[in-house]
């Protein structure tokens, strides 16, 4: 545990918040000649991997199961159209919201897409539990923080 009161406790080098920020940036760096190979950025890889769980989806949805705002979203989203894996569409119930489902060409991008986790997992070096455990964390410190 860092003590708070250290005269240190500004050291670029001790941050959580630093070594997270770096770790991350490093890691949607890592995925950029993957997913480029797939026509995708990071961002629209990960709005794919919520549809190909559970589409058709409404944006309000996506957008907070990648904890993004809807103004980020909604661009991200029209490009995956414009690309033909995407179709965008008013809801039926509620005409405000957009219902988003996946074409036959986003259904069929999953199967190319397969290979990504294995390939990040080469270049990342981690073992099963390590990774594991590094997602654990992660998935705490962000629950902590939404408290």
């Amino acid at each position: 545990m860092m003590d708070v009161n250290s005269p240190d406790n500004l050291d670029l080098d001790k941050q959580v918040c630093f070594a997270l920020y770096r770790a991350s940036n490093t890691l949607i760096r890592a995925y950029r000649p993957i997913l480029d190979a797939l026509d995708l950025t990071y961002l629209q890889y990960m709005s794919m991997l919520v549809l190909w769980k559970k589409s058709p989806m409404n944006v309000k949805n996506i957008s907070q199961d990648l904890n993004i705002d809807s103004g980020t979203l909604t661009p991200l989203l029209k490009r995956l159209e414009q690309k033909g894996l995407v179709l965008r569409r008013r809801c039926e119930m509620d005409e405000r919201a957009r219902l988003i489902s996946l074409t036959d060409a986003g259904w069929a991008l999953k199967e190319k897409a397969e290979a990504v986790p294995s390939a990040i997992a080469c270049k990342a070096k981690l073992s099963t539990k390590d990774a594991i455990e590094l997602k654990r964390l992660c998935d705490q410190l962000t629950i902590n923080l939404m408290e």
